[in-house]
């Protein structure tokens, strides 16, 4: 029984020397010497900020993209011990001794050493030979420009990561999906494309470009899967919904994780908070939680409030009432009511603050039992320091002359009655029926008289209004844009009949309760619209550029220069390289074209099998070369040369698949091949030589001389910083 112990128990196991190699070269390539230069470079200085918030646990919108890469960097701070203690506000920044550089910058630098053997399994995959895997590898080894990204604190070497990752993964199912489908190996590589697909766009929104190029090869490939007249209709049907559930759920199920990772860890109110809506950020410990914690639910009869406008924009404001009124004439000579301005102010203040008024009573508390204000309501809104109505009527408004003023109304005595009567409609209910909810009802206020709805124009208003935001009645509103739409945030149950009572209640705190707590799917959605929707403005950059010049690097980037030595750092590929890369996409092309005309007229210049593996190298390489630029050229955005990298990326990999068809298919002799393999190991040791040269721009050290620092100015439109003495 026990027999087997006689013998020894053996474990053999297969080492591909050439990956083991290629990564230890690219971890000595990419982290030797990383917390060199330890100051602020470049963008550190912004994804520092957002590392330092992660660590307090402070909220933050990213216009940029969604959190999954700024998560990465900030585990790279946690592992180090960052407490998010430094002040990120200028490039240079000499960093101080609690801020962990070289864990900030590990997970980048990892990534990017991690692309090197990618590339060469990617091309193996492409069932290429070691030797044009090998060149792949090594010319991701010697890029300079991808050195440089992948050592700082910065997010393209992640994306390449998880781009190449996906396609790796892709390419190792498909290969088994030939011979031993829906075995454990199989669903690994299916499902690592799915993860791996997700964790690209969840790092920058650049990652769907080559999601959509995954998704679309799948889909050519799960059309010949239809055909396959070998398969049985069930077995084609598993086939399909396995891809479905890899590349479509799993994908989008990470997507959410992510979100929810992030609004999980970020729970504090932060400087970001007033771009959300007063239910999220009631959500957030702090700020506005703090302000509206123990309101009541329901809006009611006498209820106190203050009205945020939906929109949030040019900025955040609440509906506001002030003594002051509207000129008599304004400058271009049209009249006004004279009535008190109405306006909408961007900060928190008394005059902001209004109570409900049931148009057939006269008392401005609140019954016991409370009465709540439901849809389709007649209200008038008092302003609670002046206690005039709020008021519309057939009268220009002071910027929008084709719409009505809104006023509070002022007695006269002349032949312009009061017009304060406002129907409530609630446009996110649930039935007719509904209740006028605090911060959670997204609310209308439709004119009786004139049906002109309150609206934020946007304009500032002149010196005479103090600069704040025009308020309007627009006639002619279809549709519920957010302009329009108004919501209760602070709230409280008026007591007070008297105005002296009153005042000092419009001055206190909050007492009541109040539930505000908002679903995962609801503070994901108007987060992720924010991050589409909410635009900075874009300014020209020193070194901003356009797609044009990303081909032939006609532009650099100075990431970092040292006050003193002159030493610095830039982001400048291997010439050689980039080069290569662009004759490459050219050579693909016209012998794509050349063989497929050929073909058209029955002519196979090469094998069937030659040719399946051309059009699959040069659909992927080329395909998600193109991706990954073209769109560029849509994007009205501030561009910089290190958006091109990941496009460089697909071009340096169809190098080598060029090469080795010209040697396998156009050398046709030993001779020619002889020669072209010593053209090789020439354009390789120069390839080498390049990014030699440059690698003091790559690294940032040795300090380079004035003399050496103009020899490297290879391109006339290269900024080289070089000190004057």
């Amino acid at each position: 029984m026990l027999g087997f112990l006689k013998q020894p128990v053996v474990v053999t196991a297969e080492i591909n020397v050439n990956l083991v190699a290629l990564t230890v070269m690219g971890l000595v390539n990419r982290l030797w010497a990383l917390s060199y230069p330890r100051a602020v470079v470049f963008d550190e200085v912004y994804y520092g900020q957002f590392v330092s918030l992660y660590m307090k646990r402070i909220f933050f919108v990213d216009d940029s993209g969604p959190p999954f890469g700024h998560m990465l960097l900030a585990f790279g701070g946690y592992l180090g011990g960052f407490d998010g203690n430094f002040l990120w506000n200028r490039i240079g920044a000499e960093y101080n001794m609690n801020v962990p550089i070289w864990s900030l910058r590990l997970l980048p630098a990892l990534t990017g050493a991690l692309c090197v053997p990618l590339a060469y399994q990617i091309l193996v995959e492409l069932h290429f030979s070691h030797c044009a895997a090998l060149g792949a590898a090594l010319l991701i080894l010697f890029e300079n420009s991808l050195i440089t990204q992948s050592r700082l604190m910065l997010l393209e070497s992640v994306l390449i990561f998880f781009i190449l990752l996906a396609i790796l993964s892709y390419l190792k199912f498909y290969n088994l999906q030939k011979c031993s489908p829906f075995t454990a190996g199989w669903w690994f590589w299916l499902l690592l494309t799915g993860v791996a697909c997700s964790c690209a766009v969840g790092v920058k929104y650049m990652g769907l470009f080559t999601y959509m190029l995954l998704l679309a090869i799948a889909g050519v490939h799960s059309w010949h899967l239809i055909g396959d007249q070998t398969l049985s209709n069930v077995s084609v049907l598993c086939h399909l919904l396995a891809r479905g559930l890899a590349l479509v759920v799993v994908p989008v199920a990470m997507y959410l994780s992510f979100f929810y990772v992030h609004l999980t860890l970020l729970y504090r109110s932060g400087p970001h908070d007033q771009i959300m809506t007063s239910a999220f950020q009631a959500s957030l410990e702090g700020g506005l939680a703090r302000i509206t914690q123990g309101q009541p639910l329901e809006v009611a009869y006498g209820s106190q409030i203050t009205l945020r406008n939906v929109l949030g924009k040019p900025m955040p404001c609440w509906l506001h009432s002030h003594k002051s009124t509207y000129p008599i004439r304004y400058e271009n000579g049209r009249g006004s009511s004279h009535q008190q301005q109405v306006t909408c102010y961007p900060f928190k203040d008394v005059n902001n603050w209004w109570i409900v008024k049931d148009p057939g009573r006269q008392q401005l508390v609140v019954s016991n039992p409370p009465r709540p204000v439901r849809h389709g309501h007649i209200v008038q809104l008092v302003h609670g320091i002046t206690t005039r109505y709020l008021n519309t009527h057939d009268v220009a408004a002071p910027l929008s002359p084709h719409s009505q003023e809104i006023s509070c109304y002022i007695d006269y005595n002349i032949s312009m009655p009061a017009q304060n009567l406002w129907r409530v409609e609630i446009v996110n209910r649930e039935s007719d029926t509904d209740v006028w909810k605090t911060i959670l009802s997204e609310v209308r206020f439709v004119h009786v008289n004139t049906s002109a709805v309150l609206k934020l124009s946007g304009a500032s208003l002149p010196e005479w209004g103090y600069r704040q935001l025009e308020i309007i009645g627009e006639k002619l509103s279809k549709g519920y844009h957010q302009s329009i739409l108004w919501n209760v945030e602070e709230h409280r149950y008026g007591k007070s009949q008297e105005q002296k009572e009153r005042e000092v209640e419009l001055h206190s705190p909050t007492q009541a309760d109040i539930s505000k707590n908002l679903s995962f799917m609801a503070r994901f959605t108007e987060l992720q619209w924010k991050i589409l929707t909410l635009k900075n403005e874009d300014t020209e950059h020193k070194y901003s550029s356009s797609p044009l010049d990303w081909i032939t690097m006609d532009t650099n980037i100075a990431y970092w220069f040292h006050p003193i030595s002159g030493a610095q750092i830039h982001l400048i590929g291997n010439v050689l390289t980039w080069a290569s890369a662009n004759v490459a996409t050219l050579v693909y092309v016209c012998l794509f074209l050349w063989y497929l005309l050929r073909r058209r007229r029955k002519i196979c210049d090469i094998p069937e099998d030659a040719w399946r593996l051309w059009v699959s190298a040069g659909g992927l390489c080329v395909g998600g070369w193109a991706v990954n630029y073209l769109p560029f050229f849509m994007m009205e955005k501030t561009l910089f040369l290190y958006h091109y990298l990941p496009a460089l990326t697909f071009q340096i990999l169809l190098i080598p698949v060029v090469l080795q068809h010209l040697t396998d298919h156009l050398c046709r002799s030993q001779l020619p091949k002889n020669a072209f393999s010593a053209l090789m190991v020439a354009w390789f040791s120069s390839i080498y030589l390049v990014y030699r040269t440059f690698s003091p721009l790559t690294y940032g050290e040795p300090t380079l001389s004035a003399a050496e620092l103009r020899a490297l100015r290879w391109k006339d439109s290269w900024d080289i910083l070089i000190r004057k003495h």
